[in-house]
């Protein structure tokens, strides 16, 4: 049996990016919160995409 990653929670990582942006967490938790709730899976999803911010 092997492990299932879940889904990017988009929730998540705006939560984690917005406690540390009020400085209540330490740059490593944060870090570690976004990487949980999936932000490698959206970038990788975005860059296949094509998708590119606007300014």
């Amino acid at each position: 049996m092997g492990f299932t990653t879940p889904a990017p929670d988009l929730e998540k990582i705006r939560t984690a990016w917005e406690t540390w942006e009020r400085g209540e967490e330490q740059p490593g938790k944060t870090l570690a919160n976004l990487k949980t709730a999936g932000l490698d899976e959206v970038i990788r999803q975005l860059l296949a995409s094509g998708w590119t911010p606007q300014a």
